[in-house]
């Protein structure tokens, strides 16, 4: 069965679908006049200056714009951001991480358009704001079996796979720290995302919009200091990264047998994976925003990505590269956790990486289930969601008794089936997210 999903990840996850991704961006950015570097400043007023805010009694959406960013931003930072770079760095040298920021750059219009289109096609049912690609899909594109086919595969995806994944590295993470058993790491994680999801889609935006600054301060405050401790290493490490983008043997990369195709593959996959710009998964969170205008939710979405891989990931980057740690003998999160030993001692470092790994795949749950949770409203309505959330608390505890290379490479298959839906409709709806950009750049905001 492995070698079965693994072959067809070869294909799903080769040249076309990468250079797919990254055209998309490439397209959008065009179009919309690389609006990820014009309305830069425009987007980090929208998100921060809406931070905590009250909902208003007119508003129409499920979440404040706000809210929105962290439970978009709680789904994108999880492992990928810790065990995903250090793979990329293992498998494509340094320069993989410059292809990072590439795919990040194109994805920050990408995700633009996802979000406007997400926003320009909610709806309300059975008294709840929803949205996502399946209902841009079905009523954008009019091809409602190819929605059910996009809500089936992130379903799987997402609600069951990808969050045993998520339970697993939390299990291996504190098992490995503080000796606390797999099984029992798995029911505290349980009940403690049983009493968020119960609540609904308002608390688990209750909850991330406090929960991922405090996570994001307290990582970047351990990565600040591993940094100063090696100081001398930060001009070398910006300088492996842009060389090794181009040049791998340059840096090393011939010991590792890496080319720039490498590199290039490498960056461009791990970073997709991180802020899941053209996933079609984060567009649930942005749908059910309340904004006066879709765009503004576009702007937001954007700094999602920034946020994602310009910062998070680039911080664990250069943890892995100013620390020294072998990057051409280890790889995923035991690098990583290298990389902390080394630079906080043996003693702190990997407790520090696991109560950070803890809070980032916590998180992860969380934003995974609400897309999913769309989905399943979006099939069966509200009727099945207490099945639903039973289903993905079982598998929360079921995944941190796994070997988990089946289920990763399971979860990969139906991320790159749902993919392909979302990035039709992302393309054929083009027109209408730049007509939503038009009105608002020459209509809407100049009467503001």
């Amino acid at each position: 069965m492995l070698s079965i999903a693994e072959s067809i990840n070869d294909v799903l996850w080769g040249p076309i679908m990468l250079f797919l991704l990254l055209g998309t961006g490439v397209y959008y950015t065009l179009r919309t006049r690389f609006i990820q570097v014009r309305k830069f400043g425009q987007a980090y007023r929208q998100v921060f200056g809406g931070a905590f805010k009250k909902e208003a009694a007119d508003e129409e959406g499920e979440l404040s714009s706000f809210q929105a960013l962290t439970t978009s931003i709680a789904a994108q930072v999880g492992t990928g951001n810790l065990a995903g770079v250090a793979t990329a760095i293992a498998s494509g040298g340094p320069g993989a991480i410059f292809w990072m920021w590439v795919s990040a750059f194109f994805g920050m219009s990408t995700i633009f358009g996802e979000a406007v289109l997400a926003q320009k096609f909610r709806t309300r049912r059975e008294g709840v704001v929803v949205g996502g690609p399946a209902y841009y899909i079905s009523e954008g594109l009019g091809q409602h079996w190819l929605a059910v086919f996009f809500a089936i595969a992130i379903i799987l995806a997402l609600g069951f796979m990808g969050n045993m994944v998520q339970s697993n590295s939390i299990a291996v993470a504190v098992n490995t720290a503080f000796g606390i058993p797999k099984l029992a790491a798995g029911f505290l994680v349980a009940i403690l995302v049983a009493a968020i999801i119960i609540g609904g889609v308002k608390r688990i935006g209750q909850v991330t919009q406090y929960l991922i600054p405090i996570m994001a301060f307290f990582y970047f405050l351990g990565g600040i200091v591993i940094i100063f401790l090696n100081l001398d290493q930060v001009g070398p490490a910006f300088r492996s990264i842009f060389v090794a983008a181009f040049n791998p043997q340059a840096i090393g990369g011939g010991l590792l047998g890496v080319s720039v195709r490498e590199a290039f593959r490498y960056g461009v996959a791990r970073g997709i994976f991180s802020n899941e710009a053209g996933l079609g998964s984060t567009p649930h969170a942005h749908a059910v925003a309340d904004v006066k205008h879709p765009a503004q939710q576009g702007l937001v979405a954007m700094m999602a990505v920034f946020i994602d891989t310009a910062l998070i990931c680039t911080m664990t980057a250069l943890i892995i590269l100013v620390s020294g740690a072998d990057y051409t003998k280890s790889t995923g999160a035991v690098l990583t956790q290298i990389a902390f030993a080394q630079g906080f001692g043996a003693g702190f470092g990997p407790s520090f990486l696991a109560i950070a790994l803890f809070f980032f795949a916590f998180s992860t749950i969380l934003g995974w289930y609400f897309f999913a949770e769309s989905n399943v409203r979006f099939l069966f309505g509200k009727k099945a969601l207490r099945i639903f959330q039973l289903l993905v608390l079982l598998f929360v505890i079921f995944g941190t008794t796994l070997e988990v290379p089946l289920v990763w490479e399971l979860a990969d298959v139906f991320n790159g089936l749902m993919i392909i839906p979302n990035l039709i409709a992302v393309l054929g709806l083009s027109g209408i997210a730049m007509a939503v950009l038009r009105d608002y750049e020459t209509g809407w905001i100049k009467k503001e």
